[in-house]
């Protein structure tokens, strides 16, 4: 039987979702759209790095059915994936699913696994851009871990953002700060990803992350010496998504 698709062009349901939830807290925000109608139906994606262990406890306990998508570009640190099925286990997640580029087209864009040496945008699409954007199709909406003070492309994100007229991206904690972050691992106890702790606070593939020193930007060890601060999942068009303020 098919589903009921929500009503309305992604930006007006964009704009009553934002004005719906605009004063509520990160869990309610989460727990709301998880059943609002205007949302539909939505699937979490989570790189299970440094601070992804708060989102996907959150939604745990929410509804660990939701659909968890894992993008493995087969360039991961060891660590990110142990550490993915520590969690898949801990949170007794009930849809984990490994997303990955088929391997024929990797072979012909990547025979030597050295494109990201050279084209790390090209490495970034072919490895996470696109396996991500078929897993998402049959979604709605998709939920992701960005915060206004990872970078200053996200400092004006809102809970609700609309990627181009295809979905709709959930950012539940948009307004968390690191202590907020800290905080809710201590209080609920929950593991933190190894490499956290070797001087990795933000973690992607391994070839193309470095240790970050006392006081650098904690993105800065990503793709280090580019200008480069995205992998590509979070562009519309090949450009950074923007809310009304950054484009005004």
């Amino acid at each position: 039987m098919p589903r009921d698709l929500p009503s309305g062009s992604v930006a007006e349901r964009v704009a009553t979702l934002n004005a719906r939830y605009r004063h509520h807290a990160a869990t309610s925000v989460l727990e709301h759209a998880l059943k609002d109608q205007d949302l539909g139906q939505v699937a979490l994606v989570s790189s299970f790095g440094a601070e992804s262990v708060v989102l996907l406890h959150l939604v745990s306990v929410l509804a660990p059915e939701t659909p968890v998508l894992f993008v493995d570009t087969r360039m991961l640190f060891q660590e990110t994936l142990d550490y993915q099925r520590e969690l898949a286990e801990k949170l007794h997640l009930c849809d984990v699913r490994s997303i990955r580029a088929p391997q024929p087209r990797v072979a012909f864009e990547d025979p030597d696994n050295t494109l990201h040496q050279f084209n790390t945008d090209a490495c970034c699409a072919v490895r996470k851009v696109e396996p991500l954007e078929r897993a998402l199709a049959p979604f709605d909406g998709w939920i992701t871990g960005r915060k206004r003070f990872q970078a200053a492309t996200r400092q004006t994100v809102e809970f609700f953002e609309a990627e181009g007229d295809t979905r709709i991206k959930v950012n539940p904690l948009a307004h968390w700060g690191p202590d907020d972050l800290n905080d809710y691992m201590i209080n609920n106890r929950l593991p933190r990803h190894p490499l956290v702790a070797q001087g990795y606070p933000s973690i992607g593939c391994a070839p193309c992350t470095s240790k970050v020193a006392p006081g650098e930007d904690p993105r800065s060890g990503r793709w280090r010496g580019q200008q480069k601060t995205e992998c590509g999942i979070h562009f519309i068009n090949g450009r950074a998504t923007r809310t009304p303020k950054e484009t005004a």
